[in-house]
């Protein structure tokens, strides 16, 4: 598998190697020993699926301390993609962000650590988007970013027209970065 850094420190991408014949492909979608070779030392606790129509916009999430989530997300089915913001108030990417593009074709994985905002874009009708985390959800504990916050310039419509984003009531009234109290 191959590790690949990001501009943002602990934020990895995941590339693994593919093993294709005339029945198709396997490849090791997670391995402990390769975490560890990138200094990740993880528990997985849980996994996620999601089931998306394109355009669909599912973002910016975080859960606070004591439930604080590291997330290895993919795409099993279709495509994405998938935005990760810094809130660690003393790193000094604080408030970026980085995109990928994740899909059941190229297999790509992103780490995303706890101390960031998550989202991501589908891309493509019957996406299957699944994710390891490692801590359990608590409603409680949710905080979140407007996806379309001027602060972090996220540019959402590079992939898709924005007229064609379904959000979640939940989603459409979260608050801007400025007025988010970062618990990282």
């Amino acid at each position: 598998m191959n590790i690949i850094a990001t501009p943002i420190q602990d934020l990895f991408v995941f590339e693994p190697k593919i093993w294709k014949d005339t029945r198709g492909y396997f490849y090791e979608s997670f391995s402990q020993r390769v975490f560890e070779q990138a200094g990740i030392n993880v528990n997985f606790v849980q996994d996620n699926q999601s089931f998306s129509q394109r355009g669909t916009l599912r973002g910016m999430h975080a859960q606070a301390n004591p439930f604080a989530q590291g997330k290895l997300v993919r795409v099993i089915q279709g495509k994405v993609v998938d935005v990760a913001v810094d809130i660690r108030k003393n790193s000094p990417t604080y408030g970026q962000h980085f995109a990928v593009e994740l899909s059941s074709e190229n297999h790509k994985q992103l780490w995303v650590p706890p101390g960031f905002l998550h989202g991501f874009l589908t891309l493509e009708n019957d996406t299957i988007f699944a994710y390891k985390v490692t801590n359990y959800y608590d409603k409680d504990s949710e905080i979140g970013v407007m996806w379309n916050d001027p602060t972090l310039n996220i540019d959402w419509a590079a992939y898709l027209d924005p007229s064609e984003f379904l959000l979640s009531d939940k989603d459409l009234v979260l608050s801007d970065f400025a007025s988010l109290k970062s618990p990282f």
